[in-house]
């Protein structure tokens, strides 16, 4: 499967053909490398099994699997076009060498990719190795995030700009240049970091995700303004395309048109609440690549603070034990431990959720965001580095342009899950809890919980009152810290959005933490 080339490239004259490097890109519709590729003769479509990669602290199977669904049927559209995906494993420059060597293109055309520190510096690595086999290297755009980006003035209108352009339609044709066996299993010598199975992974590939969209714009969009916080109907009630954006198996402008075309006619047609809904929707459309343009110019948000005075704060308490019981759901906090639980099955969480059980761990249990922040980054399926370290650091209160948010863990459960359905379902040992202690089951005491049955779950592992009292007391002292407002200032005047020209929107951009996420 892997490196099964067969010698058809030599059948009778041919033009030396381009590589098209699909990535994070997975789709042969809105794809320019592609179309530019075609236009200038025959394309070999390339895919790269990095071994390297799917070693890093941040991969998982459950991504794996997701990319898996996508090769499969981004081969199929190749192979009905004329040329079927070539899928090879190793490290990039190797494998593009190789192929250079036997095939002789003088191109390759990809996307840009603003991912972890590990992909940019691979692609520091082929651009080093392009320029020294003089190979051009075509790099394009995918979406609203601009290379080389110095000042965020005018960002907005850059971003409209582009989601406006003219989506590009796949080509018609591609003149077969090789025979290449179909990726049946294109991973299975490239086993993840994280193994952990994912039973409810949505499944990826362009035509599940075509089916996701027109489904929300036609008729599940309607209960989505209003319907996102809560995990009980956030899992309908959201777009669910965020895996497809990430792995690319949609255009972000092609989703961004139609879903303003469908604005226009749920409008016309006085469906009030579906043109509101997708009106909100088209906002975080935006806010998703201005948080990935935030990774673009600063790629160091992986590690460290945004704002440097926060340094020290956290990264010498850290508490294994602590981390443990979180990482798996036995903090002893009901609606926590449901949603971790209910992230590990699925791969996927509504935002609010996402954000309560960062906020849990930055702040509860006081621990340094890094190490949280990679291990939901291996449970998301839709895992994009720009927007989940940004929000990461957001839920920890280290950015120093953010209104710190310490969710109540209690309070979220009482309004986000009133009857404790989500909290029964996913924490099946509070199942005989009576409604009234479902969320604080510490309150009935030992004898009481040997009745309901409930004595296996644990014992609230802080106090949740009292932790955040101290983390506020920590946060402000560090906030008071001299030059800390300077840099602050600092801070939003490189990577604070600049959309809306009114007090109240510039206020709500700032401080807003539910923007960013596609859910």
């Amino acid at each position: 499967m892997l490196g099964a080339l067969s010698a058809a490239a030599q059948r009778g004259p041919m033009s030396v053909p381009s590589l098209v490097w699909f990535k994070r890109d997975l789709r042969i519709d809105d794809h320019r490398p592609l179309v530019e590729a075609v236009r200038r003769g025959p394309v070999l479509p390339l895919y790269i099994v990095e071994l390297d990669y799917w070693q890093l602290p941040d991969s998982s199977q459950r991504q794996q699997d997701f990319v898996a669904d996508s090769l499969i049927e981004l081969d199929q559209q190749l192979r009905r076009l004329g040329q079927g995906l070539i899928v090879q494993v190793g490290e990039a420059v190797d494998v593009l060498a190789n192929l250079h060597q036997r095939f002789g293109f003088q191109a390759v055309y990809c996307h840009e990719e603003t991912g972890n520190d590990w992909t940019f510096a691979r692609d520091r690595a082929v651009r080093a190795w392009s320029r020294g086999a003089g190979v051009a290297l075509h790099e394009y755009p995918q979406f609203g995030v601009k290379r080389g980006l110095r000042d965020r003035d005018g960002w907005s209108r850059h971003w409209e700009g582009f989601m406006a352009e003219a989506a590009l339609d796949p080509p018609p044709r591609l003149d077969p240049v090789v025979e290449c066996s179909p990726p049946v299993e294109p991973f299975a010598e490239t086993p993840a970091f994280d193994p952990t199975p994912c039973p409810g992974r949505q499944p990826g590939g362009i035509g599940a995700g075509e089916s996701v969209l027109e489904s929300f714009l036609t008729g599940r969009g309607r209960a989505y303004r209003g319907g996102i916080s809560s995990p009980l109907s956030a899992e309908v009630a959201g777009s669910r395309l965020s895996p497809y954006i990430t792995w690319g198996a949609l255009s972000l402008r092609r989703i961004v048109q139609r879903t303003r075309l469908a604005r226009t006619d749920a409008r016309a047609a006085n469906d009030s609440r579906l043109a509101s809904s997708l009106n909100a929707f088209d906002q975080r459309l935006h806010w998703h690549c201005h948080f990935i343009q935030k990774l673009e110019q600063q790629p160091a948000i992986e590690f460290h603070n945004v704002h440097r005075g926060f340094d020290g704060m956290r990264e010498n308490d850290f508490d294994p034990d602590r981390f443990q019981a979180w990482a798996t759901g036995h903090t002893g906090y009901p609606l926590v431990d449901a949603c971790m639980r209910f992230l590990i099955h699925h791969g996927w969480l509504n935002f609010r959720m996402r954000a309560m059980l960062m906020s849990f761990a930055a702040y509860h249990l006081w621990l340094h965001w890094r190490e949280p922040a990679l291990h939901l980054a291996r449970l998301f399926a839709d895992y994009e580095p720009g927007i989940h370290f940004n929000q990461c650091q957001m839920q920890s209160g280290t950015t120093g342009i953010n209104t710190p948010r310490i969710y109540n863990p209690v309070k979220q459960a009482q309004d986000q899950d009133p009857e404790g359905r989500f909290v029964t379902r996913w924490v099946p040992e509070l199942a005989g809890v009576p409604d009234s202690h479902i969320f604080e089951p510490w309150q009935l005491g030992q004898t009481k919980r040997q009745q309901f049955g409930s004595t296996d779950y644990p014992e609230p592992i802080v106090d949740y009152q009292q932790a955040a009292r101290e983390a506020r007391a920590r946060l402000g002292e560090y906030r008071k810290q001299p030059g800390f407002r300077e840099q602050a200032r600092a801070v939003h005047q490189a990577l604070g959005s600049r959309r809306g020209s009114t007090r109240r929107k510039t206020r709500s951009a700032k401080t807003d933490p539910r923007q960013g996420q596609l859910i």
